[in-house]
């Protein structure tokens, strides 16, 4: 897919990527350049990952891992 840069340098993310994202107006995004390739990746706030690992067990996963180690 392309897209056209506008006289002040702006470029349009096509509608797909957008909904695919799950990016809006106002959303932050950050640019790097990598061997030649802009590269944009969608800034996430922290409060988004609130609640990611509930129900996990990580505690439980970190003792079982440290008593396996220490039992080596």
């Amino acid at each position: 897919m392309t897209a056209r840069m506008g006289p002040k340098g702006h470029v349009v993310i096509p509608k797909l990527f957008r909904e695919q994202l799950g990016i809006a107006p106002g959303d932050e995004v950050e640019f790097s350049l990598e061997d030649g390739v802009l590269r944009v990746e969608v800034v996430r706030p922290l409060s988004a990952l609130r609640g990611a690992f509930k129900g996990v067990g990580l505690t439980g996963l970190l003792g079982t891992e440290r008593r396996s180690e220490r039992d080596k």
